[in-house]
């Protein structure tokens, strides 16, 4: 899906997403909150299990903690839940069970040789997200990586990391120079919160082009490699 917008002409600033876009986790998230819920007393196998994992397949790309603060209440129990999350999703990171998604670091690469800032963002806590850098040998592939504790603690799909990626890189002047990119309702939702001039689902995740289309995306890519030929397009 394509759609004509006018404000799309000379992105500066590109907000990527990682897990799902830029980054195949090969269904780590859900493996993680089987541990998670585990801490808590809630078995694979049971309703409340199954009925768990339906709300966090719903609400990838979203903080972690929010989803754990609605799914268990009390802010103790939520916080035990994420820091299982956090911590056997970077065991498995640590297993080598994450790649770069086919053409990922190429067209961020391509990205910056045509002049545009490209930061990285997520909806997990910075460990993890540093463990993920690390494993893929990322770290100082862009200038600035966000979660969302680094934007004041909300994550997607409040606006919060795409307008401090803006602050902070002084990339664009006007944030319809801001391009942002996800495989989730919840990164599109976030863009279009945040007034960016483009905003693109990617096929490559946890969600598809309806669930795109609803939350207001201007774009739908295959993957992300198609990213700077789409920006070289608009301009």
């Amino acid at each position: 899906m394509t759609t004509t917008n006018t404000m799309t002409g000379g992105i500066r600033l590109v907000a990527l997403d990682m897990a799902g876009t830029t980054v195949a986790d090969g269904g780590l998230v859900e493996r993680a909150f089987d541990a998670a819920a585990g801490e808590l007393g809630v078995e694979p196998g049971t309703p409340g299990h199954a009925e768990k994992l339906d709300y966090v397949r719903a609400t990838m790309g979203e903080s972690k903690i929010s989803v754990f603060r609605h799914l268990f209440g009390a802010e103790e129990l939520a916080q035990r839940a994420n820091a299982a999350f956090e911590r056997a999703y970077g065991e498995l990171v640590d297993g080598g069970l994450i790649a770069p998604v086919p053409g990922a670091r190429e067209a961020v690469e391509e990205l910056a040789a045509d002049g545009r800032t490209v930061v990285l963002t997520t909806g997990f806590a910075r460990v993890t997200q540093d463990a993920i850098l690390d494993a893929l040998g990322w770290r100082g592939l862009v200038p600035l990586t966000l979660c969302p504790a680094d934007a004041g603690g909300r994550g997607r799909p409040y606006p919060d990391m795409v307008l401090e990626a803006f602050l902070r890189t002084k990339a664009a002047e006007d944030v319809a120079r801001v391009a942002v990119v996800g495989d989730t309702s919840y990164d599109v939702l976030s863009g279009v919160r945040a007034g960016a001039g483009l905003v693109a689902g990617v096929r490559t995740g946890a969600h598809g082009d309806e669930a795109f289309r609803a939350a207001g995306a201007t774009h739908v890519l295959d993957s992300v490699a198609g990213l700077p030929a789409l920006l070289r397009e608009v301009g």
